[in-house]
């Protein structure tokens, strides 16, 4: 695929983006692939902006194939994509796998960053953006759902737009019904002519090879996939149609020829080719090798999972001599030369593809006991691939988790004796990592539903299963729900490891954490003072843990309001690290900007701002000044000086942050429009209102383009833009701004949020300026009465609202 360098509409930046743009691991054309101008409907042509087209195996087809495809569906949604790109008829093409939730929510934040965008929040919030992206843009798009097997995967996530295209390939019928106004195509064999091309391509219409080709092609079915086999294995052998056909009858005599799903030709045609691959040399380790494929996703492995040690490992127990890692990819070349695999060596995540017949069938030519060391085998595999404690691409991480979840389905609780196998446990990880919270949470779960019974309750992997269980809850904010998990994790570690285990130490800090986070601050401080109590018997008062524990506490008193104590529990926490880890160790710059945030909560700024300060300076020696905790504390001080009225300095920081995260994260990154923001708020506090307005439309109309017009964010920067006209005089323009951002608000945050009452009241000001008294009277009651009912008679907010009233009735 070519690319083309055109200015970005979407964006306005030249340059930013190199469109058209492919985002996602397409699989390769085949080399033999031949158009199907007649059963592919010719859909490139005919598939519409804002169309939804399912691919779906004809009903004849699945009966052949066992319900398993095989029809070319996703080769011909490769075509379709093709064609468009060529035709330069999209702009954006991504390719998904959409075997998972995880897999798609990755995808819609790996394409979010390709087009330009990325959101800090983690893949779900990026998922949502980029949605919305697609749902407003103006350029063209295509976006592919490989192999969808349950709707749920995709709820609430469907792509849409005026200007996109979406072709799904499911082998389940059943799931185009949840699609958006869906066109079910059906996609069945061949026609003869395709049939007859197809052979006549892959055989470079050899005449001596061609011989018997109509009669192979009809008894086949016309099925593209027995005909793949077909045509490698002829090609191979160097023998003609007539007697591949003739060893398809032989083959079919065989009892072992009916294990595996499709009809006894389509088996037979399965059967002789992987025979025959297991010929080649390395001879003998194509069968094995394929029993290890079809323990893994069908829609690509690794292939550092296939030539890993423990790969090796189980060829060599077949083969009965050592087998390395280039034996062992030559092992799936030879699968690749068969069509039982195909083989892309540009990447590194989805290397062997392999359809479900092929692995249904190598799964059924096994006995229980090779399937089960098979399985154990490829799990090996996979976790041995899986790079530890570095930093890992989000498709290769995809692709390790899709992997391990087809190892779930086919082992089920083999992977469970004697314990949890470690790569069980990586894949949740990986999620968390990933910040994957919702499929996280799911997965910790069902991790714990199979361990218990499994296990027990009280086994360390149920343990840590349940830990994590807890952790996602957390990351999701969902506190409530991570409270009772966090307290029984808390009360087995103290029973099976004592109260001062590190791993009960931690426990009871995550649960200190999610205490504040659900508002039960005394409960916080309370556990996260005897954490610490615990830490400074055991391991004395400068131990790390202690040090940690320290800190635990000062957040908690933080959040609980007992500001004087949590500055004396973040001094003495800055203390200690300088003392044991020195001053310019990450731990101790850490340490000091908590500290610098306790004295700013605590109204110290004299104390506060000295130490901001020295902790950018110490971030850009140690860090350098383009990483994020040095942007990160960039910010913070120009913040401080913000708040001392320091003026001057906080907008020459500001802008500074915002020039390096232009540059270092690119204008459309939502950090950079915070920045934006955050400059125009102290121009307007420092009343130069010329150069605040044009920040603020600009950070208005960002914050449409890349969050969409709901997002909280976006009604903020609505409302900004509105008081800064209101303080510039601009009525005019003003007035229109604050009635949609209380529209926005009661429709989207509810008309009891905080941010709506304020909303109604900066309305009321407004209409009170421009002499509209009648209607300022009524919303000033109107603010008035809704906040004594949600916030209280006493409220900062309520009090506010009263005068303004009584000010207004005057």
């Amino acid at each position: 695929m070519s690319s083309q360098t055109v200015q970005d509409s979407t964006t306005g930046q030249s340059g930013q983006v190199t469109w058209p743009v492919l985002s996602g691991l397409m699989p390769p054309l085949a080399d033999s692939y031949i158009p199907r101008a007649e059963s592919g409907l010719a859909l490139a042509s005919g598939l519409h902006p804002g169309e939804t087209v399912v691919l779906v195996t004809a009903d004849e087809a699945a009966e052949a194939m066992g319900a398993m495809g095989g029809t070319g569906k996703t080769q011909l949604a490769v075509a379709i994509a093709h064609t468009l790109w060529d035709r330069r008829e999209i702009d954006l093409l991504v390719w998904l796998t959409a075997s998972s939730r995880d897999a798609v929510l990755t995808g819609y934040a790996q394409a979010l960053g390709d087009v330009g965008a990325a959101d800090p929040e983690g893949p779900e919030a990026a998922a949502a953006h980029f949605l919305a992206w697609l749902g407003g843009t103006s350029r063209p798009w295509l976006a592919v759902l490989d192999d969808l097997t349950d709707p749920a995967v995709l709820e609430g996530l469907w792509p849409s737009g005026a200007n996109g295209r979406v072709v799904v390939t499911t082998n389940r019928p059943g799931t185009a019904l949840r699609a958006p106004s869906p066109r079910v195509v059906e996609v069945g064999p061949f026609s003869q002519r395709e049939g007859l091309n197809y052979l006549s391509t892959r055989l470079r219409a050899e005449p001596d090879q061609w011989a018997g080709a109509i009669d192979l092609a009809i008894e086949l079915g016309f099925l593209p996939i027995a005909l793949a086999w077909a045509g490698a294995l002829v090609a191979e052998a160097g023998i003609d149609c007539r007697e591949y056909r003739a060893r398809i009858a032989e083959r079919r005599q065989r009892p072992a020829n009916q294990a595996g799903p499709g009809s006894p030709a389509v088996a037979a045609a399965g059967a002789l080719a992987l025979e025959f691959a297991d010929q080649l040399a390395p001879a003998g380790l194509a069968r094995p090798m394929l029993a290890l494929i079809s323990m893994l996703d069908s829609g690509g492995i690794p292939g550092a999972v296939l030539t890993s040690p423990a790969a090796c490992a189980f060829l060599t127990r077949f083969r009965g001599a050592p087998v390395d890692d280039l034996q062992a990819r030559t092992a799936v070349h030879a699968l690749g030369r068969l069509g039982l695999v195909t083989v892309d060596t540009t990447s590194a995540a989805r290397t062997v593809r392999v359809h479900e017949l092929v692995q249904a069938a190598a799964r059924a030519g096994l006995s229980t006991a090779e399937c089960d060391q098979a399985a154990r085998a490829a799990a090996d595999a996979v976790f041995q691939a899986w790079p530890q404690g570095a930093a890992v691409p989000p498709s290769f991480d995809q692709a390790l988790r899709d992997c391990t979840a087809r190892l779930r389905q086919i082992a089920g609780v083999l992977l469970w004796a004697p314990e949890c196998h470690p790569v069980l446990l990586r894949a949740g990880q990986s999620l968390d990592d990933a910040g994957l919270a919702g499929p996280a949470i799911c997965y910790w779960q069902a991790m714990v539903d199979i361990g218990r019974p499994t296990l027990g309750a009280t086994h360390a992997n149920t343990i840590f299963a349940c830990d994590r269980l807890a952790a996602a809850y957390d990351a999701a904010g969902r506190s409530a729900e991570a409270i009772p998990v966090y307290e029984r994790v808390l009360a087995e570690r103290e029973r099976g490891l004592g109260t001062a285990h590190p791993d009960t130490l931690a426990t009871r800090n995550s649960l200190a954490r999610a205490y504040s986070g659900a508002g039960r601050a005394g409960d916080a401080i309370r556990l996260a003072e005897r954490a610490l109590a615990e830490c400074e018997r055991i391991q004395g008062p400068g131990h790390p843990d202690t040090l940690a524990s320290r800190s635990e506490l000062g957040q908690a008193y933080l959040s609980a309001g007992l500001r004087n104590e949590a500055v004396t529990a973040f001094e003495r926490t800055l203390s200690g690290r300088e003392e044991v880890l020195g001053l310019h160790h990450l731990d101790t710059l850490t340490a000091r900007a908590n500290l610098a945030h306790a004295y700013r909560v605590a109204g110290r700024l004299g104390d506060a701002v000295p130490l901001f300060e020295q902790t950018l300076a110490d971030r850009e020696k140690v860090q350098g000044r383009d990483h994020p905790d040095t942007l990160a504390a960039s910010a913070s001080l120009a913040s401080a000086y913000r708040a001392a009225d320091r003026l001057r300095d906080a907008i020459g920081t500001y802008k500074r942050t915002l020039a390096d995260r232009e540059r270092v994260q690119g204008p459309d990154h939502p950090d950079t429009i915070t920045a934006r923001g955050n400059l125009a708020d102290a121009y307007h506090l420092a009343r130069k209102l010329k150069d605040a307005l044009p920040l603020y439309e600009r950070t208005l109309a960002d914050r449409e383009r890349v969050l969409g017009p709901d997002h909280p964010d976006t009604i903020t920067a609505r409302g900004n833009l509105a008081s800064a006209c209101h303080s510039a005089r601009k009525l005019s323009a003003a007035l229109p701004l604050y009635e949609r951002t209380l529209a926005d608000c009661e429709r989207v945050l509810g008309p009891d949020h905080p941010d709506t009452l304020a909303s109604r009241g900066n309305l009321a000001h407004a209409y009170h300026t421009t002499g509209r008294l009648t209607e300022a009277l009524a919303v000033f009651e109107r603010t008035l009465a809704d906040c004594e009912r949600v916030l209280g008679p006493g409220h900062p907010m309520t009090e506010t609202a009263r005068e303004n009233y009584e000010a207004a009735r005057a």
